[in-house]
């Protein structure tokens, strides 16, 4: 390979560098915009969840969980150690439930739904207590 031919595979690899990094920096711009969209939408959204429940009658008693057998064993579970604070997997393995993620996050689901119905406390971030 002569000088010649090595100065100019180098400028096509300098070429195909900068259109690379100009198509690296637009993707950079996009996605800078997506996330701060997002990021507003998430802050319209918590403002909004903040005004309902300002608005939303407090006399009342919350309403009673759903009937079904895991809800029961949810409560049972809070009601037999009132002091204690339960993680998701700690309260499937106390209940003997099965501890894959699909199970976890549906009980995590139903913790959150008891917790805004009244009858748990989240004392920090995914620990779960029932409220006293």
């Amino acid at each position: 390979m002569n000088i010649i031919e090595l100065l100019t595979d180098l400028q096509a690899r300098h070429d195909e560098a900068t259109a690379r990094a100009s198509a690296l920096r637009a993707q950079i711009e996009h996605f800078t915009a997506a996330l701060t969209e997002t990021e507003a939408r998430l802050a319209d959204l918590a403002t909004t969840r903040k005004v309902i429940a300002e608005l939303a009658p407090t006399g009342e008693p919350p309403d009673p969980p759903e009937s079904t057998t895991d809800y029961q064993a949810i409560l049972n579970a809070f009601n037999q150690y009132p002091d204690q604070a339960f993680r998701v997997r700690e309260l499937h393995e106390f209940l003997g439930m099965p501890t894959d993620d699909p199970a976890l996050n549906v009980t995590r689901s139903r913790l959150g739904r008891l917790t805004r119905q009244g009858f748990l406390t989240q004392p920090g971030r995914g620990i779960y207590q029932k409220r006293t």
